[in-house]
């Protein structure tokens, strides 16, 4: 009498029953980490936005009451005892403290002092502005540091990558108001190639104005205009302020790409492709780029700030008249109510576009674990 016996699998207690596998379920359980992931993540932006304004909000309050910082010198003593007990500031601070998240939460960002506007009506006149030039500014630096980037990683060592990592070096170092200085008197005051400011001439403006588009994104409105040299006069004026800051984040990325390739490239994986013969232009193009290509989504995110931050020097140099402008506007005006309401609405921005790219990086790479 023969008798059969069969194997029970690793990790099956005998006698117990075992879920059927089906071809979906190991991609639902990834959909369902996948989902756990993303939700940790967008709850994080709310006690990192409940820290900077906390932190924004103390220091404001620490340089006094805003209504005295502004107009201080300019209005009598009874003049200004009124405007501040109007506003609330010569309640606790713990109880103006209360009041601002109250009015942050209902969507209330303040009243500048300076011009009498609500904050959120600024950010809506003068944000196209600064969205448009760091539009500009981060298409310039992806166009030069990728692309610069694996060509140094395709000659790693040789003279070519080592001009191209001092360049990444020097782009990154400058101050960006020393490179729009310097563009300037390259592009506009030698050469003439150049418009020295501003985000349109005057005729261009005029044009956009009568076509009554009204976006804010000069690009976008001359385009509407149909006129090619409304279109050619806007896209001159952008190139300076884009190079200036758009050169210093495509430094850091052509390091980047530079440092990942070149990791990518000595994986396993890669190691047996080359063994097969495979050449190392395929071997750059389909097996290192796109591993490579995630920490670079990464830093895309982190660079928004880098842009933002950037763009209040880069606005200021060649009066493009956005956030950055306006910033420095109110700032020397002494608004504090306007710079922190300002700084607030930025930070936002860079906390829910660090959550967009964290989302397109977990979907890029499988290798993410959540």
């Amino acid at each position: 009498m023969t008798t059969t016996t069969t194997g029970t699998p690793t990790g099956v207690v005998p006698g117990e029953p075992t879920a059927p596998a089906t071809p979906g379920a190991k991609s639902r359980r990834s959909g369902g980490h996948l989902g756990s992931y993303l939700l940790i993540r967008f709850l994080l932006i709310f006690p990192t936005i409940f820290i900077l304004v906390t932190t924004v909000f103390v220091l404001m309050r620490s340089t006094g009451d805003p209504i005295t910082a502004a107009l201080g010198g300019r209005l009598t003593h009874d003049q200004l005892q009124e405007r501040i007990h109007a506003a609330g500031y010569d309640r606790p601070i713990l109880v103006q403290y209360w009041d601002y998240l109250t009015n942050l939460f209902h969507g209330d960002f303040g009243t500048t002092i300076s011009t009498n506007r609500p904050v959120t009506e600024v950010v809506l006149t003068y944000g196209a502005a600064t969205l448009e030039l760091a539009f500009y500014a981060l298409l310039v630096a992806l166009l030069v540091g990728i692309p610069l980037g694996r060509i140094a990683a395709a000659r790693r060592d040789q003279g070519v990558d080592a001009s191209l990592r001092v360049s990444g070096i020097v782009a990154y170092a400058t101050p960006v108001f020393f490179a729009g200085i310097l563009l300037k008197l390259v592009f506009s005051v030698w050469l003439g190639w150049l418009p020295v400011a501003g985000r349109a001439s005057t005729d261009a403006q005029i044009a956009i104005q009568r076509n009554g588009a009204g976006t804010g994104i000069y690009l976008i409105d001359a385009l509407s205009t149909g006129d090619p040299s409304v279109v050619w006069d806007v896209l001159q004026h952008a190139v300076l302020p884009a190079l200036a800051l758009g050169l210093l984040t495509g430094g850091i990325f052509l390091r980047l790409v530079r440092t990942n390739v070149i990791g990518t490239l000595s994986t396993g994986y890669v190691e047996a492709a080359r063994s097969r013969g495979v050449n190392e232009r395929r071997l750059l193009r389909q097996h290192a780029w796109r591993p490579a290509l995630v920490p670079i989504i990464t830093v895309i995110g982190l660079q928004i700030a880098l842009l933002l931050s950037g763009a209040v020097l880069t606005e200021t140099t060649f009066e493009w008249k956005g956030l950055g402008f306006q910033l420095v506007q109110f700032l020397l005006a002494r608004d504090f109510v306007a710079v922190q309401g300002l700084v607030v609405l930025l930070a936002v921005v860079v906390a829910l576009t660090n959550f967009i790219v964290d989302v397109i990086a977990a979907l890029v790479d499988p290798r993410i674990k959540y």
